[in-house]
């Protein structure tokens, strides 16, 4: 694999890292990766109001990172791939990993 140029570093940081900012934006990537659910029902599955969670999503919409569908009145919201949760799990991986050692070399 080759280094990444600033400029893709910079599209990375700014479409996909600045997305993940938010410790709420990845509960809503998981709970639509269980399944595809609308505002209202993600609101009540992540206990958080319904403003809330049209908010982050609209900042997931705008990167990319899921995907709304019509369904009569309301929008369904789509996990738009689900690599992201595969990423998301080598993250967590990698801290749990590095909270590991850490706590090894405390003791």
């Amino acid at each position: 694999m080759t280094m990444p140029t600033l400029d893709e570093l910079n599209l990375l940081h700014a479409n996909i890292c600045q997305a993940l900012g938010d410790p709420k934006r990845i509960q809503i990537l998981y709970a639509l990766f269980e399944s595809p659910l609308h505002v209202t029902a993600l609101a009540d599955t992540l206990t958080t109001p319904q403003p809330t969670i049209s908010r982050h999503l609209r900042i997931l919409r705008q990167r990319g990172l899921v995907t709304p569908h019509r369904d009569g009145a309301a929008v369904v919201y789509y996990l738009a791939d689900e690599r992201m949760i595969n990423i998301l799990d080598s993250m967590r991986s990698v801290l749990r990993d590095s909270l590991a050692k850490q706590s090894s070399m405390m003791a």
